[in-house]
């Protein structure tokens, strides 16, 4: 799509449904008509071509609770304070956008994750979210008696325990759930039972599905639409992680600072099989992404529905020898999925390449519903591109990212910060050296680090002092407001 100057401004001909679609722990480059032709998301690739997809859409973090608090307040996780899993609260004074949305009319659902406060051992306690309808449920082990995904289950007369078995000879990928039963078809399920609601206003429906998190346990029939052999292995080149942050050692040895799965003890089929499993469970999504688009069909409400379609952060997958995630800022981490669709209201088929940041989803929300969008948000609406209004190259200057000691039993000095600004890409390990510096244009893969390269030492020393600025400045509070003159 070639860039026009703005006409006019965007009028809202009435308050848009929202359908906000977020898996967990997605890759960008997992979509087939963006570049994979490995996996089948024909779903996913309908929606891309109904609407605009942003191909350089990151985190701000690559953590659960600190990038999902980001999103749905339009903060960063340093502001929201929500700098880690596992968190006791989430703060009180912290505004969600399905609050405002409730506030203004909508009636507002979820099923299944939320994760902006710790549940390891309890429920999630609530806030005032402005969810009418909560469906919740962490992930689908029945860790919890109020788990709604359980319940359902027993519903029908099934129970996790009568189907979930995990191999004793692979703990690396294996077949889960049969689809029928498995936690993203009853998020799709319940997620149809809203839509099919009658109402007589607006309503934002939140789908937020486990997969394709880890263990890599798909159904078994989509496990096996995929041969592990015809996959490409990870994207690792032994010996890189020599002068790279011991971070990124320590997890090269196990995922999670130590404890989780270790590139070193799987053969190089098992990796592949971790591919497969990934892409089948992203198969799955996508066909309970198809059911859904259809009900909106259905009801005769797919024209005045906003569909969202993301992730809150990627997954390793066995690149640069790690799993998972951690303290580090890679590609297939820190870059995700990104649709967004209206048909008749934003364009078909456009993709943007500028800069995007999760958190600016919210503010556009807001302003696609004709809301005004609170000054203590810190992100930048994308409803100018959506529309053709702006060019759909550019957004921001550069991309924020921040890991602060994320991950439960994180060391103390794991926090680090990075900025892109589409070419170069620094991470600065706070008490800790080395950092990282990539030249993505020459080494799209992020092999080689220039932090120490006398060559880089200028560009280094530039973005040091800009990844400085906006960690201070960008992510400041702007809350409360000043007022008054002293």
């Amino acid at each position: 799509m070639s860039y026009q100057s703005p006409t006019s401004n965007f009028q809202p001909p009435d308050r848009p449904n929202v359908l906000w679609i977020c898996t967990d722990q997605q890759r960008a480059d997992t979509i087939h008509s963006l570049g994979n032709p490995h996996i089948r998301t024909p779903n996913l690739d309908r929606l891309a071509a109904s609407g605009v997809t942003f191909t350089r859409a990151y985190c701000t973090s690559a953590v659960c609770t600190p990038s999902r608090a980001s999103f749905l307040t339009g903060r960063y996780p340093r502001t929201t304070r929500a700098r880690w899993n596992a968190n006791t609260e989430f703060s009180a004074d912290e505004l969600l956008i399905t609050r405002i949305l409730a506030d203004a009319g909508y009636d507002c659902g979820l099923v299944g994750k939320l994760h902006i406060a710790g549940c390891d051992g309890r429920v999630e306690p609530r806030v005032d979210d402005g969810y009418r309808l909560f469906h919740w449920n962490h992930h689908p082990h029945p860790d919890w008696p109020d788990n709604a995904y359980v319940k359902w289950l027993a519903e029908q007369g099934e129970s996790w325990e009568r189907h979930y078995r995990v191999p004793a000879e692979s703990r690396h990928a294996y077949p889960g759930m049969p689809a029928h039963l498995h936690q993203t078809t009853w998020c799709a399920e319940k997620c149809i039972e809203f839509i099919r609601e009658r109402r007589n206003g607006p309503w934002l429906m939140s789908v937020n599905t486990f997969d394709p998190h880890h263990p890599f346990d798909p159904p078994a029939e989509y496990f096996e639409r995929y041969d592990p052999d015809a996959l490409p292995g990870p994207a690792y080149k032994e010996g890189e992680l020599d002068n790279k942050p011991k971070f990124q050692q320590v997890d090269h040895q196990g995922a999670y600072h130590g404890h989780g799965l270790s590139i070193l003890r799987l053969t190089e089929r098992q990796q592949k099989e971790c591919i497969a499993a990934h892409y089948a469970m992203i198969e799955l999504i996508d066909d309970q992404v198809g059911r859904i688009m259809q009900a909106l069909e259905e009801t005769g409400q797919l024209e005045n529905t906003i569909v969202v379609f993301m992730s809150d952060h990627g997954e390793m997958l066995g690149d640069h020898g790690l799993y998972w995630k951690g303290c580090y800022f890679y590609e297939p981490l820190v870059r995700v999925p990104l649709i967004v669709s209206w048909p008749g209201r934003f364009p078909a088929g456009v993709r943007s390449s500028a800069l995007v940041e999760l958190h600016d989803i919210a503010p556009t929300l807001l302003e696609a519903a004709g809301l005004e969008v609170p000054d203590r948000m810190q992100a930048r609406s994308l409803l100018p591109i959506l529309t053709g209004e702006a060019d759909p190259d550019r957004h921001r200057d550069h991309v924020l990212c921040e890991y602060y000691r994320a991950l439960a039993h994180a060391p103390l000095d794991a926090n680090a910060t990075m900025l892109f600004d589409g070419r170069y890409k620094i991470c600065v390990y706070h008490h800790s050296e080395p950092g990282e510096l990539y030249d993505l244009q020459n080494d799209p893969g992020e092999f080689d680090n220039l932090w120490e390269d006398e060559a880089y030492s200028p560009v280094k020393t530039a973005l040091l002092r800009r990844a400085f600025d906006a960690a201070v400045v960008q992510t400041l509070d702007p809350w409360p407001p000043q007022s008054g003159r002293f």
